[in-house]
């Protein structure tokens, strides 16, 4: 596909090439085999829904990165990377599935052929997308080469969001608002919670002006009452009912990027404690997009807002926030940076954070959080424009 109808700018994938082969010198990699849909993605533009199946992206110490993956979903490659058509690799449909040979067997011969049959090459462990069965049959197919783990070496280099980058999260907030103002209208006794949900994916799919939307990487968490106790359910048939409480965990998708928030709705008159708990959930929200400024740690995040929920007997402790962006299924957080007391990653003006603090108590849940951009000075800024409480409708 010609550069120009990629997604980004060849000065764009340039740097990002750029920081790759930095982090694959310091790891002593000679070649990086990233499997992880969005590490494809962000290194050639590659888009598809067919990380089904063994495929993955191919980069060197040298010249353009090679798509690597099923033979029918070539084509679809060529559509979508940004590099020339030579450097899209099929292989046959028989490898699919099938208990006799593996596609692994196919990828150590691209790679013998390329002479990193004795090389150091970086595959990425930790993954949804590599499975055990793909490691065994690369080493032993390539007994000769050292297989390094490169879990999240790719993750890390999309840290720091660039300009044209920014400018898509940007649009998957907006989307993102839409939804959210969407769920909170919509929602009232007697909705079933599926039909909710459908107009929840309407509204995110038909977009924003120009801003169409893409399919999020999770689906919408909309759980209520007793449900909302556990932060990932997602929706059912039933009537949403006076006197509970319900989550919205959103976000809009534009271009594959993400800016996910929360926010919470009672239906009926809420306890005075889920009242007091939400205002110490604000107030903890606030403290830490003050303390979410460049030079500071994520811990310094956590430490502001704990600090403010402490003051309610609140003690939530664990993770409270992650990195966003570019992302695929099942999640949209980038897993790297976690917001935690214990992690004292060091901020830097451009990453992006989904700031999710939710509280899920014995008897009830709720959830406000906000996507944020850490800033050159000052606070970080939250990317969406949504008051921050617990809504109520009688």
């Amino acid at each position: 596909m010609p550069i120009e109808h990629a997604p980004f700018s060849k000065a764009e994938y340039d740097r990002r090439l750029a920081k790759t082969r930095q982090a694959m010198a310091t790891a002593g990699i000679d070649v990086l085999f990233a499997t992880d849909p969005s590490n494809q993605a962000w290194l050639t533009g590659y888009d598809g829904w067919s990380f089904y199946v063994h495929q993955g992206v191919i980069l060197s110490m040298e010249g353009d990165p090679l798509w690597w993956g099923r033979m029918q979903d070539a084509n679809g490659a060529r559509r979508t990377v940004w590099m020339e058509d030579e450097k899209v690799l099929g292989y046959a449909d028989h490898y699919i599935q099938s208990t006799s040979c593996h596609p692994m067997e196919d990828l150590a011969k691209h790679l013998d052929s390329m002479g990193f049959s004795k090389a150091r090459i970086g595959v990425e462990l930790e993954n949804y997308y590599y499975s055990a069965k793909a490691h065994a049959v690369l080493g032993a197919e390539l007994p000769n080469a050292t297989l390094v783990d490169a879990t999240a070496l790719v993750n890390w280099q999309r840290g720091v969001k660039s300009a044209e980058e920014m400018n898509f999260i940007r649009k998957a907030a907006l989307i993102t608002e839409k939804i959210i103002n969407v769920s909170l209208e919509k929602a009232e006794p007697g909705l079933r919670k599926n039909e909710l949900v459908a107009e929840i994916f309407h509204a995110g799919i038909t977009g924003v002006e120009d801003a169409w939307g893409d399919y999020p990487a999770i689906v919408p968490l909309t759980p209520s009452g007793i449900d909302a106790t556990a932060p990932h359910l997602t929706w059912n048939g039933n009537e949403m009912k006076t006197g509970e409480c319900t989550f919205f965990e959103l976000s809009g998708c534009y271009r594959r990027y993400h800016a996910p928030l929360c926010r919470s709705i009672f239906l009926g008159k809420p306890p005075q404690t889920m009242l007091d708990a939400s205002e110490a959930l604000t107030a903890g929200l606030e403290a830490g997009l003050d303390a979410a400024s460049a030079g500071n740690r994520a811990c310094d995040i956590a430490n502001a807002l704990n600090g403010e929920l402490a003051k309610v007997g609140i003690n939530r402790g664990g993770r409270c926030g992650y990195p966003i962006g570019l992302s695929y299924p099942p999640d949209w957080g980038e897993r790297t940076v976690s917001i935690r007391p214990t992690d004292e990653t060091v901020l830097q003006p451009g990453m992006t954070f989904h700031f999710m603090p939710g509280l899920w108590l014995d008897d009830w849940g709720l959830e406000t959080t906000e996507t944020i951009v850490i800033t050159e000075n000052g606070p970080a800024e939250a990317l969406c424009n949504v008051e921050r409480k617990l809504f109520v409708k009688d």
